[in-house]
């Protein structure tokens, strides 16, 4: 695992940026593990800007997006389909049939999962997985105590998950209970992982990775055993990780 550290959320948001970049340039036609989030959300705001100042070209990309809420059709706003839409698909020069979520609309979720996990095996794997970390821990939708071997699977939303993201919704009524999320077992079959963390509010989380203890308690703990694992983090959300742990991880 590597540690890049950042000043505040635009640092973050460009070198995150960057790295997705390089990895488009290096192979235009890369599969990219995308997420959503507010975390994400200046990440994506570079890859427009760059798309328009720079013409960096996404036209044979295929994306894979790490979950969606079940019972929200792709046009419902509060859908990730809509969400990726919105900030990021229809900025850029990507054909929307080569982008790929979960259907929470479907009329049979465990079939959902099942065609999920082999269309990400049918494209090879996903080159660059882009991650954000829950305060709970979570990876996706995988919330504490999820196997590290789970497929793509139907998750409960941990209550602090569903409070989280109560702010998008007009209530915490509102937030949906379940959500289908890619798996532990493949996201960590990603080649590359890039995890992102800003505020103060996710610095007792990233305390608790920095900790190294791997246990299904905090599943982002899983990627210590990834062998290619970038994490940006800025120093709001490093505020409670010691000097010298950050520096082990600054190589």
């Amino acid at each position: 695992m590597k540690l890049i550290e950042a000043a505040n959320y635009e640092e973050m948001s460009q070198k995150a940026a960057d790295i997705i970049i390089a990895q488009v340039k290096e192979k235009p036609d890369s599969v990219l593990g995308l997420a959503t989030g507010s975390t994400m959300l200046g990440t994506y705001k570079q890859l427009v800007e760059d798309h328009r100042q720079n013409g960096t070209s996404c036209r044979n990309v295929r994306t894979v997006n790490l979950d969606e809420y079940i019972g929200l059709s792709p046009d419902h706003p509060n859908s990730y389909r809509y969400y990726m839409n919105q900030h990021l698909f229809s900025h850029i020069d990507i054909p929307l049939s080569q982008t790929y979520i979960p259907n929470g609309a479907s009329d049979d979720v465990e079939a959902e999962c099942r065609r999920y996990e082999q269309l990400i095996e049918s494209l090879g794997g996903i080159d660059l997985q882009l991650l954000g970390i829950g305060r709970n821990g979570h990876i996706g939708f995988n919330e504490p105590g999820t196997s590290f071997s789970a497929p793509t699977h139907v998750v409960e939303l941990a209550p602090s998950t569903r409070q989280a993201n109560a702010r998008f919704f007009p209530s915490l009524d509102d937030v949906p209970r379940q959500a289908i999320t890619m798996g532990i077992a493949t996201i960590m079959k990603s080649r590359h992982i890039l995890l992102l963390a800003s505020g103060t509010a996710k610095a007792p989380i990233m305390a608790k990775l920095f900790e190294e203890t791997v246990t299904t308690d905090v599943p982002a703990s899983v990627l210590h055993t990834h062998p290619n694992v970038t994490v940006i983090a800025d120093q709001d959300a490093l505020s409670l990780v010691p000097d010298e742990k950050r520096k082990v991880y600054a190589k």
